[in-house]
């Protein structure tokens, strides 16, 4: 029977992958901007490297926005644009799958990002941990992140307010995780 386990598929070697999330100064990819890029980058073998930066936005963060993430003007205007942090991003997730709670969101706000600065856009994969969450542990009244860190006590990696970019990946790195590894176990054992 340790043979079997032994020889079970760690989820991250379906990898690599970048865990992200993103702050910005309001819902629309167009009219607004990111604050804040954060994301975990876990390879083959399940090591993990971390990429935190906030971002000087070019406008005013509403007060409504710094309401959520506590990030204010005064913490981004003497810091580099997205040029710059985009560019240091694509390098860092190079090579992997992005995967986001809510991609349509964070990968609306990145390619638009991305076209207004004139870096290449992300052609790479891309997957929402929302679904993958939903098959592995259906029927849950709410897969918002709130809810599903309260559900599963989530933030044993870190601890840190929510609607900060690092700690949001970090949650969704860990449910993410968990999900994927349920359902390949589950596959595992079909197959044995």
């Amino acid at each position: 029977m340790s043979d079997v386990k032994d020889n079970l598929k760690k989820w991250y070697e379906l990898g690599p992958f970048t865990i992200f999330d993103l702050e910005t100064t309001g819902f629309s990819a167009k009219k607004n901007r990111i604050v804040e890029i954060a994301a975990i980058r876990v390879e083959y073998n399940g090591e993990e490297d971390r990429f935190q930066r906030l971002v000087n936005p070019e406008c005013f963060i509403p007060r409504h926005a710094q309401a959520v993430h506590h990030i204010s003007n005064e913490d981004v205007d003497d810091l580099p644009t997205f040029e710059v942090t985009g560019q240091e991003f694509l390098e860092f997730a190079a090579g992997t799958t992005l995967v986001a709670h809510n991609a349509k969101f964070d990968l609306s706000f990145l390619q638009e990002s991305f076209f207004r600065y004139n870096l290449p856009l992300w052609s790479e994969k891309t997957m929402d941990s929302i679904p993958i969450i939903k098959t592995a542990f259906p029927g849950l009244p709410s897969y918002s992140l709130q809810n599903l860190r309260s559900r599963f006590a989530l933030g044993s990696r870190s601890d840190g307010p929510a609607h900060r970019a690092l700690v949001d990946a970090e949650w969704t790195l860990e449910i993410f995780s968990m999900a994927m590894q349920g359902l390949l176990d589950t596959q595992n054992r079909r197959n044995v």
